[in-house]
């Protein structure tokens, strides 16, 4: 499996927003991911995007992986995707300069990779809260 990465690229919103409905899933507001959905990292299996992820800057040591999506058409093995995006991620903040990663999500299989690559998990409940203030 020959796995590569670039930038999420303006011309890949409309891929997206098919992966976000492929997957039943909302699709997110351009003006609300990084960048106006440029600001993250798209993997490629031998050319062909299979997964992208959104890294949230701060004007802390901290940044966010958000949003993380995934071409719902491909069937090789997810878990080696998902951890091509959260390794280059991670790589890709240490040279921004942060220290720390936050993610939250709902996927069981996000959470399983993620906590066999270091991820620490808080067992109490959250609940995400989003409201349009303007």
């Amino acid at each position: 499996m020959e796995l590569t990465f670039r930038s999420i690229l303006t011309s890949d919103w409309n891929m997206l927003k098919s992966w976000w409905e492929g997957h039943k899933w909302p699709v997110p507001s351009k003006d609300a991911l990084p960048d106006n959905a440029t600001g993250g990292i798209m993997i490629e299996e031998q050319g062909k995007p299979v997964i992208a992820g959104f890294i949230f800057q701060t004007n802390s040591k901290g940044c966010w992986l958000e949003f993380i999506i995934s071409n719902p058409e491909y069937k090789n093995d997810r878990e080696i995707i998902i951890q091509e995006l959260i390794s280059v991620a991670e790589r890709t903040a240490i040279k921004l300069g942060y220290k720390y990663m936050l993610f939250i999500g709902k996927s069981n299989g996000l959470r399983k990779t993620m906590k066999k690559l270091g991820w620490t998990e808080d067992p109490s409940p959250t609940f995400e809260l989003m409201k349009k203030i303007n």
